[in-house]
């Protein structure tokens, strides 16, 4: 019951920003760049913050220094949707916000060098969800295929977190899938949504990290990870600007150029996730060999695909 009314607060939530949104004309215009063709509201994201903040009030108040770490962030992503922000500004936060998160971890009582590896992972990590939230659905579906892992490994492997912050999570994702998970989504995550989910999963990643010494556990997600690396390397080979917008990705290709509808791509997505999250539970003797295998054979499928039809992109 208390879950279910949870639930109905976070549709409330959602709802009472549309109206907000609407009124202050907080939308996603399409341009060149984009990979939809209707003017969208954009932010809808921002209800995984609202998730966590009911978890955090209705918990008494746990890991106050993830909290206030993901408030931090969320502020700026959202004050970046209405508005683009000085990039030194945006990082300044990230990282001050990241360092919160280690705090919450206990990382600071580690060998210095953890904490760099720390940085350059998150920072990577956050960038590349950002990159990833390009088409219908692929932010919300492939994070609940992450968060549902995640409730999996807590239950029934080893627990390493709080149950109630990934149920709060997971309520919060279905209530953005609902209204983004169509062919004609009611609102976009926008930077607000998918750097605050990306920031959530990374909190309960790092949690699992160290409870374990496991690393391998990045598999979850790799096929997020391998479409952003690769694309990177592919467009530094093309002498082409990375910081730049772009829709050379594997999936903005299946979708654009290949005309594969939205929802089909982001489920497809979520598909292989899932599939390669199955295999790893099987194969627990062999993570990092497992971990190593995939990599190997995403990365030959990119290749292929990208061979295949990579010239539709510059036609």
């Amino acid at each position: 019951m208390i879950y279910f009314l949870l639930l109905i607060l976070l549709f409330i939530a959602e709802l009472i920003y549309f109206k907000l949104a609407n009124r202050y004309n907080i939308i996603d215009k399409p341009n060149e760049r984009s990979s939809h063709s209707n003017v969208t509201l954009r932010g809808g994201g921002v209800i995984f913050y609202i998730g966590i903040l009911l978890y955090f009030i209705l918990e008494g108040f746990q890991y106050p220094w993830f909290f206030m770490g993901l408030t931090c962030i969320t502020a700026i992503s959202f004050a970046d949707d209405l508005r683009p922000q000085s990039s030194k500004i945006r990082l300044s936060v990230h990282f001050a916000a990241m360092g919160l998160m280690f705090y919450q971890w206990g990382l600071y009582s580690e060998q210095w060098y953890f904490i760099l590896i720390a940085i350059v992972i998150c920072t990577g990590i956050l960038n590349a969800y950002n990159f990833m939230d390009g088409i219908n659905g692929i932010t919300g579906v492939y994070s609940m295929v992450v968060v549902v892992a995640f409730w999996y490994i807590n239950s029934y492997k080893v627990p390493f977190v709080d149950a109630n912050i990934i149920y709060a999570a997971i309520l919060a994702l279905l209530v953005f899938n609902f209204f983004n998970l169509r062919t004609k989504a009611k609102c976009f995550a926008g930077d607000v949504g998918s750097i605050s989910i990306a920031f959530i999963i990374l909190f309960l990643l790092g949690l699992l990290v160290i409870k374990t010494g496991d690393f391998s556990y990045i598999i979850l997600l790799v096929v997020y990870g391998t479409d952003s690396v690769l694309t990177i390397v592919h467009r530094l080979i093309l002498k082409e600007n990375i910081f730049l917008p772009h829709r050379s990705h594997l999936y903005q290709i299946m979708a654009n150029e290949l005309k594969i509808p939205h929802v089909v791509v982001s489920l497809f997505y979520a598909f292989v996730q899932i599939l390669i999250t199955i295999g790893y539970f099987v194969f627990k003797h062999n993570t990092y060999l497992y971990l190593g295998i995939i990599m190997a054979i995403l990365s030959f499928c990119y290749l292929l695909f990208m061979k295949k039809h990579f010239y539709l992109h510059k036609i």
